[in-house]
Order: C-alpha cells, then sequence, then structure tokens
C-alpha cells in the first residue's frame, strides 16, 4: 500500500486527477470505477478541466460506479446517477452508453444485483477502482460485518451512514434505508485502487487502516491484503497519524 500525502483537499485532488489522467491516456479504453460523496468531486472537476483544456478524450473509457439507492430513478436529482450525470459525465466526451451505475428503481433488485455483477465480468473487470472511506471504515455501502467475498447486493443502510448522507437531502427522514452497493470481492477484484482521504473526520478511519488487523469488523482493512492500492490523503487526515511514511 503507496500513502501519498498532500498539503490540503485541492492538492490531493490535483495529484490523483492526474494520476488518473495518466492511466486514461495510456490506456484510453481504460475501465473505471468511480465514486460518489464530497471527497470525489474536487478530482472530478480537475478532470472536467484537464479535458476542456489539453483534450484528454474518455470516448472509449468505460465506467462503473460503486453503488445506487433503491427507489430512486436515474432522474432524481439525489439519485448517484444524476449525481456523476451533472458532476462529471455531461461535461466531458463519455458516451453515457459506456457509464454504468446500478438501477436503484427496479422491481426485482436481485436480479439487477446479478445483472450488474455480470456485466463487470463481461468487461474483464475494473482496471483503476476510486474509493473513499466511511468514518466506521465501510467502502461503497459495505458496512462493517459484509464479507470480504461479498459480491454486488442490497444492503440496509445504518443510521450513521444514512445521517452522513442527509446532506445531500432535504432531511435524514428522505435519505433511502436501501441501496446496491458492489460488493467487496468485486471491489478487490480490481487490477488497482485509489483510496481517497480527506478531513480531519476520516483521520481515525485512516489511523485504523493503516494501524489496524485485517477483519470483517472495519471493511477498509481488507485494501491491505491487495497487491497494488495507492492512498491520497490531506494534511488534516492523517493528522492523528504518529508515523507517517
Amino acid at each position: 500500500m503507496k500513502i501519498i500525502e498532500a498539503i490540503d483537499y485541492k492538492t490531493m485532488c490535483k495529484m490523483a486527477a492526474d494520476y488518473i489522467i495518466t492511466k486514461v491516456c495510456e490506456n484510453p479504453r481504460l475501465k473505471l470505477g468511480l465514486a460518489t460523496g464530497g471527497t470525489p468531486l474536487g478530482i472530478y472537476n480537475t478532470l472536467i478541466a484537464d479535458h476542456k483544456k489539453n483534450g484528454t478524450s474518455y470516448q472509449w473509457v468505460t465506467t462503473f460506479n460503486l453503488d445506487e439507492y433503491v427507489g430512486l430513478t436515474g432522474d432524481d436529482p439525489s439519485s448517484y446517477r444524476h449525481y456523476m450525470n451533472h458532476n462529471l459525465f455531461n461535461q466531458i466526451d463519455i458516451p453515457l452508453s459506456q457509464t454504468n451505475i446500478p438501477h436503484g428503481d427496479v422491481q426485482d433488485l436481485e436480479q439487477e444485483c446479478i445483472r450488474y455483477e455480470n456485466l463487470i465480468s463481461e468487461h474483464r473487470g475494473i482496471d483503476l477502482q476510486i474509493l473513499g472511506i466511511g468514518n466506521n471504515g465501510h467502502i461503497g455501502f459495505n458496512e462493517p460485518g459484509t464479507s470480504f467475498n461479498s459480491k454486488t447486493h442490497v444492503v440496509e443502510l445504518t443510521s450513521s451512514t444514512r445521517e452522513a448522507n442527509s446532506r445531500f437531502f432535504n432531511s435524514v427522514e428522505e435519505v433511502p434505508t436501501r441501496a446496491i452497493t458492489m460488493g467487496i470481492g468485486t471491489i478487490m477484484k480490481s487490477r488497482e485502487i485509489l483510496l481517497l482521504v480527506s478531513g480531519e473526520s476520516k483521520s481515525n478511519a485512516l489511523h485504523a487502516l493503516l494501524n489496524g488487523k485485517v477483519d470483517e469488523s472495519f471493511p477498509a482493512s481488507v485494501l491491505k491484503t491487495h497487491p497494488k492500492v495507492t492512498v491520497f490523503a490531506d494534511k488534516e487526515a492523517v493528522a492523528c497519524l504518529k508515523v507517517f511514511r
């Protein structure tokens, strides 16, 4: 696991975005795994700026998002499909047909999980997966206790996760109670992983990741067993680490 410290959030996003841009230029048909939430926004803004200034093309890139809320249509402003279209896809040259996000508004959720898992397999897996980390170590919506072998599945969102995501809704009551998420086993099949950690609030999670044991009670700990993980962390996120290299 390689750890790269940035002086602040903006610098961290620039460094991570530059890494992604290099990978896209090296492999124009890159299979890119994407995340949502507040942390990746700076990266997406940098990718858009680079595309407009330097012409980096995503015409042949295929993307797979980690998750989607159950019950929300793709045009719902709170859905992750809407988030991705608004914050990235509609501002670069990637065809929307090559952007994949679980469908949260289908009747047969289990079949949708199978479809999404098979879709990733049909594309021979993900080349580069972007992840964030929750305060309790969750990756995607895989909460503590999720099997390290799990595939794409439906999860019941914990009250803490719903509370953390309520800033994207009018109230915590509006946050859906379930989501479809890429499983930990699926994530771990990615050939390379970028973990983004920003802010003092994530400092304890980063400390637990680097110094704790590999255990399903802290889902992100499994990343220590992956052969190619790079952690981009800003100065606030590494605040509580006694040793940082």
